[in-house]
């Protein structure tokens, strides 16, 4: 990969003229751009993840308990037991936790120094379940002892699980797991007492790559608190192509509407979540219009799509469903190889590249349709109504879209499409002679999600040919719809749709 150059370092006679230690710092923040970023893992997840967990582990000390603790002279309603318990205790126990704090990132880390407050949140809930048992005289049936052995199996349970989390979750951070890495867009007094600001903040968990600002004045100088001045924002859009980057913060005031405007315009088509700094305004609004890194306020301007649960609930659908309909049509899937290899020479399958999540380029299968010396594997010129490029099994598999079965493969065992999702474009595709990108303004926003094989534009008749504006433009706004509507429901809406909106072949060649 070519390193990342931002346009105020390519001026001639510029470079020599700049300071070591500003030399050092911008080929600090170039090795760490080129340098490959572990993918980051959800707090929110995470978090959620080790509630479900404890309300297993609750349920299961329950178990042991009941097991161990039963005696001839004892028994115990079992249809109580698990319908009453085990839930309802597990449940009270995972709320008592989330009500006393210890349901953070920081909290997990810190496991020795809570061990007290979780003894207590554990001891409250099940005093109130002893309170319940004496009340309703139920003691016959949930004699003290059950419940004193299921306290304690609970204690060693949660205890030995928040120790091995604890270790974990130091062993992620250290790794840069929980990191952000984020870059501020605006420089000057309000970038340099925001960044010292985010310096006091223990646990902000923020990895500050550097500044971005369109001034070149006094106002915008080349080093800000110890961190560069990378370029401009143009510049911030080719650097979150080359590396992650989870963040973006804006330092400009809210009064500088026009100018954030211009700036957000640009920005939005990234797959990144944009926040406002709102440690400096005066304009005040209510607490919960704000989210917080540490104490410090932001306001939310735009968010990741597709993010947290969100993201897990999609990998899972597509993974699980798509293994599936790799097994059920895999008969069909081989005939269709057959039929290739009997009409024409060369391999049934061929890969093509094109542009995925965050305008990476990928390469996806599909059967081949063309005759083997004439592929275009770039797409330079698209096929066309009677193009003698096609051959005849391929007239047939591009008109009921069978070439793009192989598809499958990239979902299940590459990860780098979807079930559903915007089709992704060939590297050089172009409407009435000119690249997607511009004809459409905003295009590339359509690749802040994974791309899929089929999509909300496909079911609308948007599928085929893409030789106008028109055309392009009708496909892009759907996709842009799919973003910012989806919905587990709205994919199995989609794929249910599919193959009625395979029926119109009009523009399919």
């Amino acid at each position: 990969m070519t390193p990342f150059t931002p346009h105020n370092l390519q001026k001639p006679g510029f470079a020599g003229d700049l300071p070591n230690e500003i030399e050092r710092l911008l080929a600090a923040t170039r090795d760490l751009q080129c340098s490959p970023a572990p993918p980051v893992i959800s707090r929110v997840v995470l978090e959620g993840l080790v509630r479900m967990a404890e309300f297993l582990l609750i349920l299961l000390a329950g178990l042991c308990a009941y097991v161990f603790s039963a005696a001839p002279s004892h028994r115990y309603d079992s249809s109580y037991f698990f319908l009453l318990s085990l839930p309802a205790v597990a449940v009270g126990t995972v709320l008592a936790i989330q009500a006393i704090g210890l349901y953070k990132i920081s909290v997990f880390r810190t496991f020795p120094a809570k061990a007290l407050r979780l003894a207590a949140g554990l001891a409250c809930v099940f005093g109130i379940a002893l309170v319940a048992v004496a009340s309703l005289r139920l003691e016959a049936v949930y004699p003290r002892a059950f419940l004193l052995a299921w306290f304690c199996c609970g204690l060693v349970a949660l205890g030995c699980e928040r120790t091995a989390l604890a270790l974990l979750v130091d062993r992620l951070i250290r790794m840069g797991r929980f990191v952000r890495r984020t870059v501020l867009v605006g420089g000057g007094a309000a970038a340099d007492n925001l960044l010292q600001q985010l310096g006091r903040q223990a646990q902000a968990d923020l990895q500050v790559l550097g500044i971005f600002d369109d001034r070149a004045d006094g106002r915008s100088p080349t080093v800000v608190a110890g961190f560069p001045k990378l370029g401009t924002v143009d510049d911030l859009l080719e650097f979150a192509r080359r590396t992650r980057i989870d963040l973006v913060i804006f330092t400009l005031p809210i009064t500088a509407e026009q100018r954030l405007l211009e700036m957000l315009r640009k920005l939005w088509i990234l797959p990144i979540d944009i926040r406002l700094a709102a440690h400096r305004n005066e304009l005040q609004f209510r607490r919960h219009s704000y989210s917080y890194i540490g104490t410090v306020p932001l306001i939310d301007i735009f968010d990741r799509p597709i993010a947290d649960w969100d993201l897990v609930l999609k990998y899972c659908f597509d993974r699980i469903v798509g293994a599936a309909l790799l097994v059920l049509l895999a008969p069909l899937m081989a005939a269709v190889a057959l039929a290739i290899k009997l009409d024409s020479k060369g391999a049934v399958l061929f890969k093509q590249k094109r542009y995925g999540f965050n305008n990476e380029v990928i390469e996806i299968y599909k059967f081949r349709s063309m005759y083997a010396d004439a592929l275009d594997f770039g797409a330079a010129k698209l096929v066309t109504k009677g193009d003698r490029r096609v051959t005849r099994v391929g007239h047939i598999l591009r008109k009921t879209s069978l070439d793009e079965l192989p598809q499958l493969f990239n979902v299940v065992f590459r990860g780098n499409l979807s079930l559903v999702g915007p089709r992704p474009h060939a590297l050089h595709a172009k409407a009435a002679e000119r690249q997607y990108d511009e004809v459409v303004d905003g295009y590339f926003a359509r690749h802040r999600v994974r791309p899929g094989i089929t999509g909300w534009a496909q079911i609308h008749g948007w599928r085929g040919e893409t030789d106008t504006p028109d055309k392009i433009q009708g496909r892009v706004e759907c996709d842009l719809y799919y973003i910012e509507n989806w919905s587990i429901l709205l994919d199995i809406y989609i794929l249910f749709a599919t193959p009625f909106a395979l029926l119109q072949t009009e523009s399919a060649y």
